[in-house]
């Protein structure tokens, strides 16, 4: 019955429908969609010498896998004013990260629903039973759900207030500042797609991106705590316990060993080089998202005239050693599951 009930669930994982058979019809329904409600993107593609087709599988698998890797050098700054394009990959966004549980669940209930098999009750009535960390409880996912659109909506509304009128965006009518706002905002947790240079946007809005990226793709405003399996807290704790810190206290670590080793452009570049844009890239790399704010030659206080702009993210402008430590950060930010309780040795009073 386990063994059923297991290969069950690895059945209606949603992600099969983009690994196995189902590649094909799944690209096939998104060259259709692109072709019929997005000319001016194929336009785009068109002038690049991309195939719709590589395009669209490409994305939304990136997009759902929260990959954040666009087959154009801009990433999505080059489709801002598509804002069909971008309603089309907008719920790939949630389905392949935050709202993943709720949407399984969804799934698994409608399928009850329609096979009449008790396997199905079985999986939603035993979620802790089953030991798949993705298939939540029902209050979880409510509360999931609720945290979600509610992170969004702030974002959106922050977003919107202080750079409606600004450069960031110029030639966007109504519509387009609307799904192209909203767009920026939901990938500012886990996906990384931009459709606005981050550089150039308010300080404000980067350290908010900065608190949604440090937070695990499973917060939930109303955390939901198991009450029928409490262990009891030991008093004493065990040495490797007082010496694992806390995910945040390494954080600081890392941010604190990347100005050392990026001191120098620290202090001849510092429209740039800031500890702001760090902070940033050291938080997108641990919650691997993959925003970052660039470098631009224009802001340098002492022109380099060898220096020219491209299309790359900031950390391809840091040292080795900084490039390195980013690559830990990265690894860092993949296992940070297996160190989420650190830091209990410490009490603040």
């Amino acid at each position: 019955m386990r063994a059923a009930i297991g290969r069950l669930l690895h059945k209606v994982d949603p992600t099969l429908f983009i690994r196995r058979r189902d590649n094909e019809k799944y690209g096939m329904w998104e060259k259709s969609w692109s072709r019929a409600y997005i000319p001016s993107a194929k336009h785009v593609l068109k002038n690049k010498g991309i195939k719709i087709e590589t395009f669209s599988l490409f994305t939304i698998v990136s997009t759902f896998a929260s990959c954040g890797y666009v087959p154009t050098n801009e990433n999505m700054i080059v489709f801002k004013k598509n804002s069909g394009l971008l309603l089309l990959i907008l719920p790939h966004t949630l389905l392949g990260n935050t709202l993943y549980p709720s949407c399984l669940r969804l799934f698994i209930t409608l399928l009850k629903n329609v096979t009449k098999r008790e396997e199905f009750s079985y999986l939603l009535k035993n979620t802790k039973e089953m030991g798949y960390d993705h298939l939540l409880s029902p209050l979880h996912c409510w509360n999931l759900v609720v945290t979600v659109f509610g992170f969004i909506v702030i974002q959106f509304v922050l977003f919107c207030s202080l750079e409606w009128s600004s450069k960031t965006m110029e030639g966007l009518n109504l519509y387009q500042k609307v799904v192209a706002s909203l767009f920026q905002v939901t990938n500012a947790r886990h996906s990384g797609e931009s459709v606005f240079d981050i550089s150039t946007i308010s300080s404000a809005i980067l350290v908010l991106f900065i608190v949604m990226m440090y937070l695990p793709p499973y917060t939930t405003f109303l955390p939901v705590r198991d009450h029928t399996n409490i262990d009891v807290k030991r008093d004493q704790k065990s040495l490797v316990e007082c010496l694992v810190f806390s995910q945040l206290s390494y954080l600081v670590i890392f941010i604190i060993l990347i100005c050392i080793t990026e001191r120098q452009s620290l202090k001849e570049d510092p429209l740039n080089f800031n500890v702001l844009n760090i902070t940033l890239e050291v938080i997108s790399a641990y919650g691997n998202v993959g925003l970052s704010t660039g470098y631009s030659c224009s802001r340098q206080l002492k022109a380099d005239p060898m220096c020219k702009d491209s299309w790359i993210g900031f950390s391809g402008r840091w040292s080795t050693r900084g490039k390195f430590i980013l690559i830990l950060v990265m690894f860092f930010g993949r296992l940070k599951k297996f160190n989420m309780n650190g830091g209990k040795a410490w009490h603040l009073s």
